[in-house]
């Protein structure tokens, strides 16, 4: 009996790991991306001594660097590799947090994945789980907008796209790593490089705007962290919009 009990045990397992990127397959988009990049994806990770089956992924984009960095690691690794960048094709508002519907603004802050759409009017896309707590403490109380996502095609009215062509290499990516047990793909989202000259001068023109300095203050140490350690830190919400940063 224990023996049985064992054996469907690790069919369920074995159906729970694939059954994500299975149900991801049965979309002729998905199907046509894997046929199309998953060679130079394995080779990509091959290059970073990066198993597929082990990997998971960590996403940091810079609105006005127009850029994505997809870094990668095996789940047993401490330290995040980068992989790959991806040029952001067309940006939308102006440096600072998305505050409300219609504001054209990309969010800047902590977020994560958390919708896969493989039938999207922009080919394939990313969600991000904007608005994150933090935005509900700044941004407008009655509608802050949302539908954030990460995306083919070169259009935007607060979204990051990267074309057709790049969003099949990062959506596989972003499968293969939820299909690897990562529940939630973070996208920290900076409103540019956060170098101290870069860092000083934004606070230095926006001094009195809390709103925006108070993000980006978090944000800085997050970058220097994960610089210093290519590891990613803690990062928690508190109740007046700011993070709890605590490094590793």
């Amino acid at each position: 009996m224990k023996l049985v009990l064992t054996f469907i045990l690790v069919l369920q397992s074995i159906s729970m790991s694939s059954s994500f990127k299975s149900q991801q397959l049965k979309y002729s988009r998905v199907r046509e991306a894997y046929a199309e990049k998953e060679n130079g994806i394995l080779k990509l990770l091959d290059n970073k001594s990066i198993k597929i089956d082990e990997l998971e992924v960590y996403l940091r984009a810079f609105k006005f660097g127009q850029k994505i960095q997809l870094w990668g690691k095996n789940k047993s690794d401490q330290k995040f590799k980068l992989i790959k960048e991806y040029k952001v094709c067309r940006k939308s508002g102006k440096l600072g947090p998305k505050r409300k519907q219609g504001d054209l603004q990309v969010p800047e802050g902590f977020y994560y994945i958390d919708r896969f759409n493989p039938a999207s009017n922009f080919h394939l896309s990313l969600g991000i789980n904007y608005p994150n707590q933090s935005d509900l403490f700044w941004a407008d109380k009655t509608n802050p907008g949302g539908d954030i996502f990460i995306h083919g095609s070169c259009v935007t009215v607060g979204c990051l796209p990267i074309t057709d062509d790049q969003i099949k290499e990062l959506y596989i990516f972003c499968v293969e790593a939820k299909n690897n047990g990562q529940k939630k793909i973070p996208v920290h989202i900076f409103p540019v490089k956060l170098s101290n000259k870069n860092f000083d001068v934004l606070i230095s023109k926006h001094k009195e705007d809390q709103d925006k300095t108070a993000v980006w203050k978090d944000l800085k140490s997050v970058y220097d962290s994960f610089n210093k350690t290519r590891q990613l830190p803690k990062v928690t919400f508190l109740n007046n919009g700011k993070h709890l940063i605590e490094s590793k």
